[in-house]
């Protein structure tokens, strides 16, 4: 029997609450439940036969399957590697740490919920991404992204503040996942996420502070259990501006978190660690330090001393940099990967009806000038837009029919950067 709303003496039997301050209550012979306690029951009932590893079924009406629903096929670290190899150039050390990350993390999710009382669990290893703005960080997690049959999540963390305060909470980092496979809570908690700009949220000085940080030392304080595994509430819309959206239980301990940040200055407090300014009779050992590339020397004491807690810094065991590109790297990205930028700009002026030609001494001038300027492979784009801007601003609006091309060497390339105007079109 079922009672709505007529005032009688009824309580719930669970809660103690009253007839009148539940919306259903539900009586039996000897006593009443109402709706909270009917679906907390259920919890109760769905984490008992997770234990036991009974396998439920989905209910059809929910419509919470997605294409991270079927089983997990292993990727051998090679193969990640190869694939991407195919859009990124270099950072070789980088692509095996990562390679390695995820299969490991596949293996995990293979033997979660298969293990017997005498196996050995493994646990999960976070892996931090040092490296200068521009050498392929996102990039290589968005790659990576294309191969996975896992979510995988991109997020940044300069939009987050401690709670309570104007910004985004750390739990926010989950609703994102969560959108990604389609509110899939079971597929979610076996994803991957990637969290962008970490170095954003390091606090101003090593030493704690007795005001609060709070967008730095309050954010890593809220992502310590996060990333080293628990059940967290998350809105599934994410953010603040939908208060009355129901939270959904997330269990962390099966997400790999990748972060990735510039860490800009970072060099100055691993040169002091090296001692690379030592003069007179120990010159000798500092000799072999290449202080050209001093992000190689990296590790977790000069993370901490940037900013990251030591809570923080130990939960990501894995730290690996990234090596800062040079002539040949920068040439070998305008030209070399699949999506490669030479290639796009020749595929904008193809669908002008025009044949784009940049010649190898007009690559070089650019990947020269990426390299004076220091902003790394997004400086290849920003350069190669101001030498073509006048060329596709003209090309639209030109005579169609015959077929042309433009040819770039490295003088247009020069006069393009100081301004001139754009050279004539030559008929193919």
């Amino acid at each position: 029997m079922i009672n709505r709303g007529r005032p009688t003496q009824h309580r719930c039997s669970f809660c103690g609450r009253s007839e009148e301050e539940v919306m259903i209550l539900v009586s039996g012979m000897d006593g009443q439940i109402c709706e909270t306690c009917v679906e907390k029951a259920q919890e109760i009932i769905d984490q008992e036969l997770r234990k036991a590893g009974v396998q439920q079924e989905a209910e059809p009406s929910e419509g919470k399957s997605s294409r991270y629903s079927g089983p997990i096929h292993l990727i051998p670290p090679r193969d990640i590697k190869t694939f991407l190899d195919q859009y990124v150039i270099g950072q070789d050390d980088a692509k095996k740490v990562l390679a390695v990350a995820v299969y490991n993390h596949y293996k995990r999710l293979q033997q979660y919920g298969n293990t017997t009382p005498d196996d050995v669990e493994i646990e999960k290893s976070n892996v931090l991404f040092v490296g200068q703005t521009g050498t392929g960080k996102t990039l290589l997690a968005k790659t990576i992204a294309k191969l996975l049959n896992v979510p995988f999540a991109i997020v940044d963390a300069t939009i987050f503040t401690e709670a309570g305060y104007v910004g985004e909470d750390v739990e926010s980092i989950l609703s994102r996942l969560l959108q990604v496979c389609d509110f899939d809570v079971e597929a979610a908690e076996r994803g991957i996420v990637y969290i962008d700009e970490i170095d954003k949220i390091a606090r101003k000085q090593d030493n704690p502070s007795i005001t609060r940080d709070v967008s730095g030392e309050g954010v890593q304080q809220g992502m310590l259990k996060m990333l080293e595994g628990a059940e967290v509430l998350v809105p599934p819309q994410g953010g603040r501006k939908h208060p009355e959206q129901k939270l959904v239980k997330i269990n962390t301990q099966n997400i790999l978190f990748i972060a990735g940040g510039a860490f800009d200055g970072i060099e100055k407090i691993i040169a002091r660690r090296v001692n690379t300014q030592i003069i007179g009779f120990n010159k000798k050992e500092t000799e072999r330090i290449d202080k050209e590339n001093l992000l190689q020397y990296v590790s977790h004491q000069d993370v901490k001393s940037y900013g990251l807690i030591p809570e923080l810094v130990g939960r990501m065991p894995i730290i690996v940099h990234l090596d800062p590109l040079d002539l040949v790297a920068l040439r070998r990205i305008l030209t070399e990967p699949r999506n490669a930028l030479i290639r796009q700009y020749e595929k904008l002026f193809a669908l002008e009806g025009v044949q784009l030609n940049i010649l190898p001494e007009a690559i070089d001038f650019i990947a020269e000038k990426a390299l004076e300027y220091k902003l790394g492979a997004r400086g290849l784009r920003s350069l190669c837009e101001a030498i073509l801007t006048d060329a596709m601003f003209e090309i639209p609006t030109s005579t169609k029919g015959d077929k042309k091309q433009l040819n770039i060497d490295r003088e247009y390339a020069e006069e393009k950067l100081e301004g001139a105007r754009i050279g004539r079109l030559k008929a193919a």
